[in-house]
């Protein structure tokens, strides 16, 4: 665990589309071919790096299915990507995003099961934030009839995540009982939703109290994170949890082992206790790491439990394990048709108001998922955000806001 930094950044290494890194000279918009706004990071920091800017639409390759974007998801693993908190990161400017949904605009060669104009939801290798993407067929799901844009870009990731975790890695069954940090969040939704479809299941969540009245009904047991949750938990079950999934790690990870049943599971999923500003900390990287226990091999194998690591996005463009996560999103799919689960969104925002929106999830201000609703207007406020740039980003940067700012607050879109 020693390295567990860096493996964690390891979630984006492998995801660096050919195009995604733009040598300055070629970022101006060609006359050549048609263009389209998208949100480009101009490079790594703070929130002044993201613009919208017009960009020249991507070139339909074969085997890919180009997509007329509706709305995109925003996972906190965006935000860690605008700090660069990656290792080898793709060279600026990009276009972030990982999962959209959208209208099927035209097929690629040699690409079957799709026709001009099915509503699909996709994961995209980055350049998701945009009016239209082009991505491999076998990256692509139908949408059903009855699941609006929104929801389909809040499905994808957090479901699928939540899917695998429990089931593939977990492997949960009845009777079971599962530990989920960040309850609130779109995949400790996901993850509480599918557990519900298992006979007996015990949830426990831990969430900030502001969200406690939201979920409550959620998850069988929940626990404030500020408080000592490690006692609460042995009160109502003294053995512990077969299950913990951490997505936050340092000293959680710690309290995630030492909660565990033997022949119990720990999941290490995220670690977004290493971003606590606006930009990256080396500070506070250092602090996760350092709160993390070493673990010891023996250990485990005196006391019979079970450390595992998990990273969708690595799964499907490192290992290639597309076929494995199309068979996940069937049974998911058919568990929506069944009305057994359904995505929660937070709330919805412009492509203008993306910066807004990552304050939002910073602040784990969320219950669900935020979407970039790429047909949404701005709100008034956010108008002087809106300002169109060069892809290079070469318009001159804001004077950053004092951490703590409450004026996005203030500009809240609508709120599911």
């Amino acid at each position: 665990m020693d390295k567990e930094g860096a493996g964690m950044a390891e979630e984006t290494e492998c995801m660096i589309d050919k195009n995604v890194g733009i040598d300055a000279e070629n970022v101006e918009s060609s006359g050549d071919g048609k263009e389209m706004r998208a949100v480009m990071l101009a490079g790594f920091g703070g929130l002044n790096k993201l613009r919208v800017t017009k960009k020249v639409m991507p070139e339909l390759q074969d085997g890919e299915v180009k997509i007329r974007v509706k709305a995109c998801g925003l996972n906190f693993l965006d935000l860690m990507v605008r700090q660069g908190i990656i290792d080898n990161p793709p060279k600026p400017p990009l276009v972030p995003g990982f999962e959209c949904s959208g209208i099927v605009e035209s097929v690629g060669k040699n690409t079957t099961g799709f026709e001009t104009g099915d509503r699909v939801m996709a994961f995209v290798n980055y350049n998701a934030w945009a009016e239209v993407v082009s991505t491999p067929a076998e990256l692509v799901y139908k949408m059903p009839d009855e699941m609006t844009f929104a929801e389909a870009a809040a499905f994808c990731l957090n479901f699928v995540a939540a899917y695998l975790m429990l089931f593939e890695v977990a492997n949960l069954r009845e009777g079971m009982s599962v530990l989920v940090h960040s309850a609130g969040g779109a995949v400790g939704q996901a993850v509480a939703q599918l557990c519900s479809t298992v006979p007996n299941v015990t949830v426990f969540g831990i969430a900030s109290c502001f969200k406690q009245a939201a979920i409550r009904d959620s998850v069988t047991h929940l626990f404030d994170r500020n408080i000592d949750y490690m006692q609460e938990v042995k009160k109502i079950s003294p053995e512990g949890v077969d299950v913990v999934l951490d997505c936050l790690c340092g000293e959680n990870t710690g309290k995630g082992l030492t909660l565990l049943k033997p022949l119990g599971t720990y999941i290490l999923y995220g670690a977004s206790n290493t971003v606590t500003g606006e930009t990256k900390s080396f500070f506070s990287f250092a602090k996760s790491w350092w709160q993390v226990e070493k673990v010891n091999p023996i250990k485990l194998y005196e006391e019979n439990k079970v450390m595992a690591g998990f990273s969708l996005l690595n799964l499907l463009f490192k290992h290639g394990k597309c076929s494995l996560v199309r068979s996940v999103m069937d049974k998911l799919l058919c568990l929506y048709e069944e009305k057994k689960i359904k995505p929660v969104v937070d709330s919805l925002w412009a492509l203008e108001e993306v910066k807004e929106a990552m304050q939002r999830i910073h602040d784990r201000g969320n219950i669900g998922k935020l979407i970039l609703d790429i047909e949404k207007s701005p709100t008034p406020l956010m108008a002087s955000d809106s300002t169109e740039t060069s892809e290079a980003g070469e318009e001159e940067e804001e004077e950053e806001e004092p951490e703590g700012d409450n004026d996005s607050k203030e500009r809240m879109p609508f709120i599911h």
